[in-house]
């Protein structure tokens, strides 16, 4: 069909827009249609064989029928063909016959438009030769870089003579956006066109330079890669050849990838240290000696879990609770710890993050058994967190704690870290167990490493010397164990809140007993409830007299021991279903009693005294004895006693002569021994000759036992008052008490235990220092102070008074 057929022109012709084909002018060009509009255009052309105009739509434009939709100028052609494809687009061949410019819209008909011919403006032919020569010498630059050009296009160029065609085949070449195509394809002063098309190659070429640049310097990198690649496999077909495989590789390549998962949560100069010894174990030979060494080093450290927490949130309910269900009494203890963890509670709900990691650190202290260690299990499980005990009894070498240095031969992380490392978590519980038993020797002082470790001030920041970088310890809950707060050093002390744990009173282990040890027990022998009877009075018996214990770690050993005995029992008489343990056969299972705290003597004594001694096991009454011997007034002491315990017998013997002096204390004169001369001429003697005359042994029983400590001062001073004064001493009275030269009772430590002493030998009264009854009275158990008189003394006036008849 020929342009010339149409009558006039401008003419209303369909109008086909497409935002994803750019037409080149005068090239049948195919055009892939997915608009209803636009396809039943090309149907009615193809039916009344019209012209069509195609045109591109603007950018933003989203598919209305506006003239500002779209270009006013496009291509003027025949529709030659169409075919749907399986996708539901139309495929349509389109013959271009000439540029094409929308005068305006039919307004009855948004598809068609009213089209005039594009026609260029009158221009100098010299002028524009010389530009098409210059045009041309660009077109062989560009085809000289780029291997994509046509190359039949420059010879098409040269032979046409045409300055509008050669721009339109140049411009058909391009790479440029549409706005310049556009531009371009309407500009009708063809110099200004050539010089824009000029204007454009020059750009390409340039573009063309830098792309070819940048492709030989990534090729360089890519050969050189290469050949690092050849000359690597080459070096591992020459290992496989001597026998050795790329293990190594394979393990470096597995470093370095777990180091880069953890590298968000370690500190830098973690990362920094660890990347720079991969590094230097990748290079290094895998028979060298410090290959291992390095590859242990990075195991250590990868396998510290950085990031790693329990999500658990800190709950006081969780904690009551669980130390309720694990533990019967220690109400302060319980009381406390909850009290420690409601303040984390409420700033981790407050999200006041730099006073969430500080805190005191806590101890519980107190004799062994009474639940110290049971007490950290039972936070551990209340907060969901891994427990790690790292047990400090008799640790020496600092090194322990703070790991070796690289350079020693067998070198490992200190124990700190070791037990993040096996809880798998960054905030466990740590319990410090026998914190009191650390010692310090030529191999450095332990208890200045627990310094930094228990300091909030500085644990954030905790160093390893193995690691040789800082760990954050902030998170860790620290508790700590111990039997004697006196052996911990003073600056460790302060860095510490002490929870006092005593002992139990027979009551207490009575429901321990019935209540955690019998069922556990019977749990780990395989026996069921039914199959063992155990009456309250057989408990009883058992905790006084096969026990002698401040907790109930002997008494669990004592019921294993029967109930290992029942197993034997049960299994040799098959036809016994349950066995009975009473007070009557026990001894068929546990043999004699062993322990016994002796009751009180109904009958006085003169030289007799009840004392009331703390060990370590509990309370003890302890009886003090003295005999006077014909001397010259020598104070003898016995019973395996301390100096402290040695001075405070003579200060007691002081005390006394004092009193004797000043007739405090009577003394019968008969009692004093005279001489002959003195019997026949009646000598008055004065009443201090008694304690010239007589030497005074003073022993307290079971010599082999170490006995120390102040507080048994009232205790020898009313023995040595009684045995001079030839007064008897109330049997069922017991005391504790330190005395001073003025004759003042001060106050003493662990009275609790010493009262339950009391109670269990069933004294009937006990004197103690004023400032401890007033003090301390509230800690005594109930069933103690219900069962027995507690009297408070000031001096040792007070005590004579009470205790000798």
């Amino acid at each position: 069909m020929e342009l010339e057929n149409y009558d006039s022109f401008p003419q209303s012709i369909p109008l086909i827009i497409e935002d994803d084909v750019f037409l080149y002018p005068f090239m049948i060009a195919p055009l892939f249609l997915n608009n209803e509009d636009n396809i039943k255009a090309v149907e009615n052309a193809i039916e009344e064989n019209k012209l069509v105009i195609v045109t591109v739509s603007k950018p933003g434009f989203e598919g209305k029928r506006e003239k500002d939709g779209f270009y006013d100028v496009g291509v003027v052609g025949n529709i030659m063909r169409k075919v749907s494809l399986p996708d539901g687009k139309i495929k349509v061949l389109f013959q271009g016959l000439t540029k094409g410019h929308i005068k305006s819209f039919d307004e009855q008909n948004p598809t068609q438009a009213y089209v005039d011919k594009l026609v260029d403006e009158e221009y100098s032919k010299e002028s524009v030769d010389s530009i098409v020569d210059v045009l041309i010498e660009q077109v062989k630059k560009l085809s000289r870089i780029n291997s994509k050009f046509p190359s039949d296009l420059i010879k098409t160029i040269e032979e046409n003579d045409e300055a509008s065609r050669i721009a339109d085949l140049i411009s058909s070449v391009l790479r440029v956006k549409k706005e310049e195509a556009y531009k371009l394809f309407s500009e009708t002063n063809i110099e200004k066109r050539l010089l824009e098309i000029i204007e454009t190659i020059k750009k390409e070429i340039e573009s063309f330079k830098i792309q070819k640049e940048i492709t030989q310097k990534v090729n360089s990198k890519i050969e050189k890669t290469h050949k690092d690649y050849f000359l690597k496999e080459q070096i591992k077909a020459i290992q496989k050849e001597l026998g050795s495989d790329n293990q190594k590789d394979v393990e470096i390549k597995a470093y370095k990838k777990k180091l880069k998962k953890l590298k968000p949560f370690m500190p830098k100069d973690g990362y920094k240290e660890t990347k720079k010894q991969i590094e230097k174990l990748s290079r290094m030979h895998q028979d060298s000696p410090d290959s291992s060494l390095l590859q242990t080093y990075i195991e250590n450290v990868l396998d510290i879990p950085f990031g790693e927490y329990a999500d658990e949130k800190i709950s006081v309910k969780n904690v009551e609770e669980q130390l309720d269900k694990d533990h019967y009494s220690l109400d302060k203890p319980k009381e406390r710890i909850a009290e420690y963890f409601a303040v984390k509670e409420m700033l981790e709900e407050r999200k006041i993050e730099s006073l969430k990691s500080k805190g005191t650190v806590l101890c519980f202290v107190g004799p062994p058994g009474v639940g110290k260690t049971s007490l950290a299990n039972s936070i551990s499980k209340a907060l969901k967190r891994p427990l790690v005990r790292v047990a400090l009894g008799g640790m020496e070498d600092v090194n322990e704690l703070r790991g070796h240095r690289r350079t020693y031969v067998g070198a490992m992380p200190g124990r700190i870290v070791k037990g993040l490392v096996d809880a798998k978590s960054m905030n466990p519980v740590v319990v410090l167990d026998e914190i009191d038993k650390l010692g310090a020797n030529h191999r450095g002082d332990p208890t200045a490493v627990m310094l930094e470790v228990l300091d909030p001030e500085q644990n954030h920041e905790f160093r390893d010397l193995y690691l040789n970088f800082a760990i954050d310890l902030s998170q860790v809950i620290f508790v700590a164990t111990a039997n004697d707060v006196r052996s911990i050093p003073a600056p460790l002390r302060d860095r510490m809140e002490f929870i006092e744990m005593s002992s139990y009173t027979p009551n207490e282990k009575y429901h321990i007993s019935k209540d955690y040890l019998i069922p556990q027990e019977l749990e780990k022998h395989g026996l069921k409830r039914s199959e063992i009877s155990l009456s309250k009075t057989t408990i009883e018996t058992i905790i006084s007299k096969y026990t002698r214990e401040a907790g109930v770690r002997n008494l669990r050993r004592v019921f294993a021991k029967l109930f290992r005995k029942a197993v034997k029992k049960l299994l040799k008489d098959r036809e016994l279903k349950q066995v009975s343990i009473n007070t009557k056969n026990i001894k068929e299972f546990l043999d004699n009693p062993i322990f016994e705290i002796d009751p009180a003597d109904k009958k006085n004594t003169i030289g007799v005294t009840n004392g009331l001694a703390w060990t370590s096991v509990g309370g003890d009454v302890l009886k003090t004895e003295a005999i006077k011997l014909r001397g010259k007034g020598i104070l003898n002491v016995t019973g395996n006693m301390g100096d402290v315990m040695k001075e405070s017998s003579r200060i007691s013997y002081s005390v006394v002569k004092l009193l004797i002096d000043n007739k405090k204390l009577k003394i019968d004169k008969n009692i004093i021994p005279k001489t002959l001369k003195e019997e026949e001429e009646k000598t008055n003697l004065e009443p201090s000759e008694v304690y010239k005359r007589f030497d005074i042994h003073l022993h307290i029983p079971e010599g082999a036992t170490p006995k120390d400590g102040p507080s048994a001062g009232i205790t020898m001073a009313t023995t040595i008052a009684s045995i001079l004064s030839q007064r008897e001493v109330r049997s069922d009275i017991c005391m504790t008490g330190e005395l001073t030269l003025t004759g003042k009772v001060l106050p003493i430590g662990g009275l609790k235990e010493k009262l339950i002493a009391a109670y269990k030998a069933k004294m009937k009264l006990a004197l103690i220092p004023r400032k401890n009854f007033l003090r301390d009275l509230d800690e005594i158990p109930t069933e103690v102070k219900e069962a027995m008189e507690i009297k408070a003394v000031d001096t040792i006036d007070d005590v004579l008074k009470e205790a000798l008849i």
